[in-house]
């Protein structure tokens, strides 16, 4: 599975959070991720979701979607403090520090998967 944002590759290597443990462990354990590393988090229906970066040991990028895939929403957090609310999320994706600057991601369009 790769993930895919304007006909680019932005991640070859995709993990999934699909139950309640696998989305309160998310990166925790994890010293640090490849570049080209997703972790998709898949909630049940879309609401509000917040991401906490406790027990966390290096920066993520975060990218909010709604039902429809589309970006509603990204944020670039630090370990130990970073936190950040969003509404209307059905994914969540986790990957390294950078990804959304260097591939120029935008509220409003979509990514495949």
């Amino acid at each position: 599975m790769v993930l895919i944002y304007n006909g680019t590759p932005i991640a070859n290597e995709i993990s999934y959070a699909k139950n309640i443990f696998s989305q309160m462990l998310g990166l925790m354990l994890h010293k640090s991720i490849p570049v080209d590393f997703a972790l998709i988090f898949v909630l049940k229906r879309p609401g509000t979701v917040g991401v906490h970066m406790l027990f966390m040991r290096f920066p993520i990028d975060v990218i909010f979607l709604d039902a429809d895939k589309k970006i509603i929403g990204t944020a670039t957090l630090k370990p130990w403090t970073g936190h950040k609310r969003m509404k209307g999320v059905k994914y969540i994706i986790e990957m390294t520090r950078g990804t959304v600057e260097r591939f120029n991601l935008i509220p409003d369009e979509q990514l495949t998967f």
